[in-house]
């Protein structure tokens, strides 16, 4: 006899990480170059490599850090950084192009969303919330796969219910 409960994933059903693109590693060490050249006139050797290296582990760190922010749709809530949503509370969500994304980011934009954006991806899903105590009308996360993650977090909306 099925009582009609689905039984848990072992892991999430959909996971994204936005990292940068090669580029910015690319523009990082033209910046790191350019830190270099201008310490390798002015200054000693050894001030020189030691604001070289701070300058080489700063910046990797920034680009490392501001790329690992992940967008999981899991068991029982969407993560997205370090932010939940679990699915009691989660409408449906909606898979946004590219010219949606910029409407919903400037003038459609609403001041109490949630947004999880990276200036280096173009779409975005926009996911309603339905908790009438959160202030929060809407998540809007990047992703680089709008339509499969739209599709992960309103299955698993259902599998949820």
């Amino acid at each position: 006899m099925s009582t009609g409960s689905t039984t848990p994933t072992t892991g999430p059903r959909y996971r994204e990480r936005l990292r940068v693109p090669v580029l910015w590693w690319f523009l990082l060490l033209l910046f790191l170059a350019s830190v270099w050249a201008a310490l390798a006139v002015s200054t000693a050797p050894l001030v020189m490599g030691i604001a070289s290296a701070l300058a080489v582990v700063v910046g990797g760190g920034l680009l490392v850090g501001y790329g690992a922010v992940r967008i999981e749709v899991g068991d029982t809530a969407l993560r997205a950084g370090r932010a939940n949503l679990e699915w009691a509370w989660c409408g449906p969500a909606t898979a946004l192009d590219p010219d949606a994304s910029r409407r919903l980011r400037g003038v459609d934009a609403d001041a109490r969303a949630f947004l999880l954006l990276r200036p280096y991806v173009a779409t975005a899903v926009r996911v309603e919330v339905t908790d009438p105590d959160d202030p929060t009308p809407y998540w809007m996360l990047s992703t680089r796969h709008p339509q499969r993650l739209a599709e992960s977090i309103n299955e698993a909306r259902v599998l949820a219910d």
